[in-house]
């Protein structure tokens, strides 16, 4: 690992990203009776982690590279990133885009100066169709994961939780979609630091490091879910597999609930409103602490973005009481005859319900 230090050490990631708050969230290690941290990568200028890594690959291009144009494929987050990068550097930026990215990602990626292209109903098939322009107009292929200037770009966080906080950390929860964001931290802190865990978190619906890793190999989901869009990949990397596998610490999958309630404790903590894939890590952490698993220490937890659609939040608080195990949903049978719904109701003592739909 000592090349991907090196690469993070040198990298050019700080020309248009910012090194990040690290907060402490007081009302949450209070309930749960441990330090908890957040790594604030919702404050990029994309509102994400990904300028990190974006930037550092198309630093590194030639002029003759930069004079073809950049493409990727992104679900907004790396689209936003290469945007920016490719306008600071006056290169021409296509971003291929699925039809189901959120507006406020394809509405970003416009501003910044990125030229969209929706096409297809996933990550994959986006993927697939800017394979397909690059070879057809020469364009240079912009990885949102697997490449090792974009992993070595993320990795600059890993850096920086390291200066901000010297002190005992017991683990770091990353979110994980294609594996380089956690490929990046892992690399980086387990070569500094190998007694701080590392762990990946990913949704139950998308879980394709955790297949990978118990398949030997990189493998592809028939399906993921889209509700945290951000980390909604069917196959991870060849390089992020291979650097994950042999340095994160567990991975641990997490429901969309979870997520939910996650993103309610950020907000609680800290007044922003984290995306679905940003409170991923946060879930998992959660997780880990109401298991008993999470080790002693600091616990750190990276908040990668706060693009979300705000017509999603409606969903969120829904959802949020219910992964906090403060609500719960039940579906039942009852009689069809006079008395049965005061009979039901009965039967819940004391206990609260917020809604009752009969059909």
């Amino acid at each position: 690992m000592q090349d991907y230090v090196r690469r993070i050490l040198t990298s050019s990631v700080y020309e248009v990203a910012e090194q990040t708050p690290l907060d402490t969230m007081n009302l949450l290690s209070a309930r749960l009776g441990a330090k908890v941290l957040l790594k604030r990568e919702d404050m990029q200028p994309v509102f994400s982690f990904k300028i990190r890594g974006a930037h550092n690959r198309i630093a590194q291009l030639s002029e003759a590279e930069r004079a073809r144009g950049v493409i990727c494929a992104s679900a907004g987050n790396h689209a936003q990133g290469v945007a920016l990068s490719a306008s600071r550097l006056g290169i021409r930026a296509i971003v291929v885009m699925p039809t189901t990215t959120p507006t406020i990602k394809v509405g970003a990626v416009r501003r910044l100066g990125g030229e969209v292209v929706l096409f297809g109903d996933g990550f994959d098939a986006a993927r697939g169709h800017a394979a397909e322009l690059a070879e057809k107009h020469g364009y240079v292929v912009v990885h949102p994961f697997d490449d090792p200037d974009v992993i070595a770009g993320q990795g600059t966080i890993g850096m920086e939780l390291l200066r901000q906080h010297p002190g005992e950390i017991g683990a770091i929860y990353v979110p994980v979609g294609g594996g380089g964001l956690a490929a990046g931290i892992a690399a980086f802190v387990k070569f500094l630091r190998p007694e701080i865990r590392v762990i990946g978190v990913e949704p139950e619906e998308a879980a394709s490091m955790k297949a990978a890793i118990a398949a030997g190999h990189p493998v592809a989901l028939d399906q993921v879910g889209l509700f945290a869009d951000g980390v909604a990949v069917r196959q991870v990397g060849d390089e992020t597999f291979r650097i994950c596998r042999e340095l994160l610490d567990d991975i641990v999958t997490v429901t969309a609930d979870e997520i939910c309630a996650a993103i309610k404790d950020i907000f609680d903590d800290m007044r922003a409103i984290a995306e679905p894939a940003g409170a991923l890590a946060l879930a998992g952490l959660r997780r880990q602490v109401e298991t008993g698993e999470a080790p002693k220490g600091a616990l750190i937890a990276i908040n990668s973005g706060d693009n979300v659609n705000f017509d999603r939040l409606s969903y969120v608080a829904e959802r949020a009481e219910i992964g906090e195990r403060a609500e719960a949903l039940f579906s039942v049978e009852i009689p069809e005859q006079p008395g049965s719904h005061r009979a039901f109701s009965r039967m819940h003592g004391q206990r609260s319900i917020t809604e009752f739909n009969y059909r």
